[in-house]
């Protein structure tokens, strides 16, 4: 992805599709087909696309039009790459956690030691 891209926060529509080459009401068909895709909308209706779902709107275009998979085989293998994601996330928080409550628990083994019996 070009840095234009992540230098913004939101991007209306039309600059999602100039940067992706995907049509405006394909974009639009794609939100309803796709859960994972669902940007935000200003209070005028108009949508608000996040880096996040320009990266997804480029994932979709490659698994349709470079894979050549089926809208149902697109939506199998996000969804599968999104569990796979969030499993390594939770991993990783997991660890965190458990390394976290380790480092405390010495330090309060330290601190009833300095305290006494």
């Amino acid at each position: 992805m070009t840095t234009e891209v992540a230098e913004k926060l939101y991007y209306r529509i039309g600059e999602v599709e100039s940067i992706t080459g995907i049509p405006a009401y394909v974009l639009r068909y794609w939100e309803s087909e796709f859960k994972l895709l669902r940007p935000k909308k200003n209070p005028a209706g108009q949508r608000l696309y996040r880096p996040r779902d320009l990266e997804l709107v480029q994932r979709i275009k490659t698994l349709l039009y470079e894979e050549r998979l089926t809208l149902e085989g697109a939506k199998k293998r996000l969804i599968g790459e999104s569990r796979r994601s969030e499993q390594l996330e939770l991993g990783m928080k997991e660890a965190t956690y458990a390394e976290t409550l380790r480092r405390i628990r010495d330090r309060l083994g330290v601190l009833r030691s300095r305290l006494g019996p």
